[in-house]
């Protein structure tokens, strides 16, 4: 058994799964359905989870990658008091929300992108978001979100 962080929450991880593809072990083994399979070979970013702060792609990973590291899942992201984290608040109130089938990566991929850089400019956004693909929304939406989720985490608007 080895220890992993996550969600805040320290995980006993049996051997027996080291080698299980990790968005099957947080899907079918911890019930954390937010992460998708979307593509299976990391393109599509549907299966974005956080690893120690940085965006990485779930299907592409074994349960050994993460030993020892702190993970976060959408289920994990919160908001102050329990509420939505203002990254996915800034989604809903941007319309970036469609179908919802990319909406975890796409959340995700901005928190590891504004954990790095508070003050990212457009190109780096685009740059940052690259890997996620929608469906739905055509991608302004989804830049005026990150662009409002910014602000809003640099307090320089009010919720």
């Amino acid at each position: 058994m080895s220890k992993t962080y996550i969600n805040g929450n320290v995980i006993e991880i049996d051997k027996t799964f080291y080698e299980l593809k990790l968005l099957d072990y947080l899907r079918e083994e911890l019930n954390l359905t937010g992460a998708k399979n979307g593509c299976e070979i990391g393109v599509c970013g549907a299966c974005t989870i956080i690893v120690d702060d940085v965006a990485v792609r779930s299907c592409l990973k074994k349960v050994k990658d993460i030993i020892g590291h702190k993970v976060m899942t959408i289920e994990g992201l919160k908001g102050e008091s329990g509420n939505l984290h203002p990254i996915q608040q800034a989604f809903v109130d941007c319309g970036a929300i469609q179908c919802g089938f990319c909406t975890p990566g796409m959340v995700l991929s901005t928190y590891a992108l504004l954990v790095s850089n508070p003050n990212p400019t457009i190109d780096e956004i685009k740059q940052a978001l690259k890997g996620n693909l929608c469906r739905c929304t055509g991608y302004k939406q989804i830049i005026d979100a990150v662009l409002y989720a910014k602000d809003i985490m640099n307090k320089k608007v009010n919720k």
